[in-house]
């Protein structure tokens, strides 16, 4: 079990105002306590990149950020208001990618976006863009089923920066990607943030974001640096 407080969970006069906050988190797995008294907040524009061993908690952590699990204590607050008021506006906020890609397989690239999307309430405007971002442009038409699982990979990645989301959390978003893939990746993580958004990372690899901070599970220190 560990606890954490990130240093820079408040920011001070003259600073950024923090639109994610996290306060005292407390979550078990498999009835063990993974991690304590977490601690963090995020301004517009942060990525907060979680390193660690297997089995550290950032699944986890990911997960109860999500609402996908129910910590056993602490705060989540966005833009002041406990996210756990109103779920299924904080769920509209957020865009989740875990180790699982979350697409449905008789439907096509292009389709699983605009379902997705419609499914958020939002409209399929700038699906080309989404496509093209992914190198997926020629695969729009293919059932997700018979694609291989680094193209699979760039269509749920696609789905993320389509949403359009302000809030992304990541589990290893680079697995399965080639190197070409994975700096389109990293292009459209830059670009996310360059607008303002927010983005929540677990991570074995560099993000390529300068200054992004991390925060290592399974250490008594978090700490802030240029990425994973």
């Amino acid at each position: 079990m560990t606890a954490f407080f990130f240093a820079a969970c408040y920011h001070g006069a003259g600073m950024a105002p923090l639109f994610l906050e996290i306060e005292g988190l407390a979550c078990r797995r498999g009835g063990r306590r993974v991690f304590s008294s977490l601690s963090f907040g995020l301004a517009a524009g942060e990525l907060l990149a979680l390193t660690g061993r297997n089995g550290s908690g950032k699944t986890t952590l990911l997960r109860a950020l999500a609402g996908l699990v129910r910590p056993d204590a602490g705060t989540v607050r966005w833009q002041g208001a406990d996210v756990a008021r109103d779920i299924d506006a904080w769920h509209g906020r957020l865009a989740w990618l875990g180790h699982l890609d979350g697409l449905k397989g008789d439907l096509t690239v292009a389709e699983n976006l605009v379902v997705a999307q419609r499914l958020r309430g939002g409209r399929p405007d700038g699906l080309e863009g989404a496509l093209l971002a992914f190198d997926l442009g020629p695969l729009a038409a293919r059932q997700v089923r018979t694609l291989s699982a680094g193209q699979r990979r760039r269509t749920a990645l696609a789905r993320v920066a389509f949403s359009a989301a302000a809030l992304w959390l990541l589990d290893e978003p680079l697995n399965a990607l080639d190197t070409s893939a994975q700096q389109g990746f990293r292009s459209a993580l830059q670009a996310h943030l360059a607008a303002g958004g927010l983005a929540i990372a677990a991570t074995h690899a560099d993000l390529g974001v300068a200054g992004a901070r991390t925060l290592e599970l399974g250490s008594s220190l978090s700490h802030s640096g240029g990425g994973a």
